[in-house]
């Protein structure tokens, strides 16, 4: 069956009904989409480059650090992606995105006026909550403006603002630090050092970009997967009920309204995940992290289970889908990997390399920009390639992000030869690149297109909570077990801690094997699951 299901796919439609084609307006918001990612992503990961001056300043240990660049950012940016990509499904999402962008870059400028870890912690949880508008919105766009024959390799494009942003931001956050501090050196206007003035200068001009997002056309929704479908006629209404469902303690009322069966598992779920918490605060000492954890698991199964009795068609396609659950969880390790490798490397090649900032920055900055814009967009061209002549042969993209990266990153972590360090790094970030723009096509390829906007947050759930919430923080936890005291003060092994990320690769294969041969009989029942769900298609 999944045989005839694939050929009738690949098969060209007759003359009389043309392939629908991407314009040239399509390819224009495509650009205009990218730029708001790279910005993303500078705001994002600018802490990377500026770790070794926050903890000068403020004190903080690596897995503090790590909680910053991580947990504080990504739990809320999970969260809210949620009922953010609802809202994307049911309401005009350029304008959603021009709000959300506005809101990440003032809470990006809110950073450089932190005075200790609490402050710069409360401000990145803004930012998070600010950027989970941004991939619901652009995935859906993204979907209605290009054909699926396109679309892994237009999200490809999208998605290489993840890198471009990300590099870019390393020689931005270098450069205006150390012009900063050389111009100021006891703090300048305000009072504030070079560290603060990065996120100042980055945040700011994401205000403007916003105005140029606002005049983007919205586009009919499904029309290039020949079904069309309606908006919900009360959207915020709907928003405000999901976030009702996600925030504690309102998640108990939304539980004791289905019942008192409802409420009883809610509250076991909340116990469960609190004593794990408990448990890791006493191991590591970590309050901020592992509450964070424990919200952000709370608060998603408190939404899934309301999400299944309120719309149990998505919830079947997506939560009730084990491939679904298994690329995206596949790829959130490889999240994991590539977040606690970005975040990592420009401190370590400073504090263990001895590299200077300004070098190590614009190569790295370089690199990373380089090798993940060439590698998620031969990624997904690749993945669009793989997948005409085999249901899943995207997953076999995904699995070329969890085992290529493996000799890089060990050889360019155990070497004191600078060159291929950076060459190293280079290839890690080609190969693991690869793997996005494969993951989220096939994610959504799984759903309807009413749903792709809810899709897009579950995808992301794995992105954040599993690769933001434990990549950066864990190798900061495993460095500063590793590492040792020198004149009273704690020296992390951030090589150890780097090298760790290898550990997550046997999982991450386990459950991309699975989901290799589960992904053509989901999408070829596809229709069939929605209706017997109880959906009118």
């Amino acid at each position: 069956m999944n045989g005839t299901v694939d050929q009738a796919e690949i098969t060209p439609e007759p003359a009389t009904s043309p392939l629908p084609e991407a314009s040239g307006y399509s390819w224009y918001v495509l650009c205009v989409l990218v730029v708001v990612y790279i910005l993303n992503f500078i705001d994002r990961q600018i802490v990377s480059i500026l770790v070794v001056d926050i903890q000068a300043d403020l004190g903080l240990s690596n897995a503090q650090m790590g909680f910053l660049g991580g947990a504080a950012f990504g739990v809320f940016y999970a969260l809210f992606g949620i009922p953010l990509g609802r809202l994307a499904d049911n309401w005009n999402r350029t304008k959603l995105l021009s709000i959300g962008l506005t809101l990440w870059s003032a809470m990006t400028v809110v950073s450089g006026f932190a005075k200790n870890g609490a402050q710069l912690g409360l401000a990145r949880m803004g930012v998070g909550i600010g950027e989970a508008t941004a991939s619901p919105s652009a995935y859906s766009l993204i979907s209605d403006y290009f054909p699926k024959r396109q679309r892994a390799t237009a999200l490809a494009i999208y998605s290489s603002g993840l890198y471009i942003g990300g590099g870019v931001s390393l020689f931005i956050g270098a450069l205006i630090k150390e012009n900063w501090n050389l111009a100021y050196p006891g703090g300048g206007p305000l009072g504030l050092v070079g560290w603060q003035a990065a996120f100042l200068a980055v945040g700011a001009p994401g205000l403007l970009v916003a105005l140029w997002v606002l005049s983007l056309r919205e586009p009919a929704r499904g029309v290039m997967d020949g079904t069309p479908v309606a908006m919900s006629p009360t959207p915020f209404s709907d928003f405000l009920h999901d976030l009702s469902t996600i925030v504690p303690p309102f998640t108990l009322i939304g539980a004791m309204r289905r019942g008192v069966g409802a409420l009883s598992l809610n509250l076991l779920a909340a116990a469960i995940l609190g004593g794990f918490a408990y448990v890791m605060i006493g191991l590591t000492g970590n309050i901020p992290q592992w509450s964070a954890v424990a919200v952000g698991f709370y608060a998603v199964f408190s939404w899934a289970t309301n999400l299944k009795s309120r719309d149990p068609a998505t919830f079947q396609l997506i939560w009730g889908t084990p491939a679904f659950l298994c690329t995206a969880l596949g790829y959130g390790l490889v999240a994991l990997a590539s977040y606690g490798l970005a975040y990592w490397t420009a401190p370590y090649a400073e504090l263990v390399l001895k590299l200077p900032k300004q070098e190590l920055a614009f190569w790295l900055g370089a690199s990373g920009a380089a090798s993940g814009f060439l590698g998620v967009i031969m990624g997904g061209r690749l993945a669009d390639y793989l997948r005409t002549r085999n249901p899943a042969g995207r997953i076999l993209v995904i699995m070329i992000g969890v085992l290529g990266p493996i000799l890089p990153i060990w050889i360019g972590f155990t070497t004191t030869n600078q060159a291929l360090f950076y060459i190293m790094n280079f290839l890690a970030g080609v190969l693991g690149s690869s793997a996005l723009g494969a993951a989220a096509a096939t994610t959504q390829d799984l759903v309807l297109p009413r749903m792709r906007g809810t899709a897009t947050a579950v995808f992301f759930l794995a992105t954040t909570l599993i690769g933001l919430g434990f990549g950066p923080y864990l190798v900061g936890q495993i460095a500063d077990l590793m590492g040792t005291t020198v004149d009273g003060k704690l020296v992390g092994d951030l090589r150890a801690g780097v090298i760790a990320l290898i550990g997550v690769v046997p999982i991450a294969m386990a459950l991309l094997i699975y989901a290799y041969r589960a992904v053509p009989a989901a999408e070829a029942m596809l229709l069939d699951r929605a209706r017997a769900a109880g959906e009118a298609v």
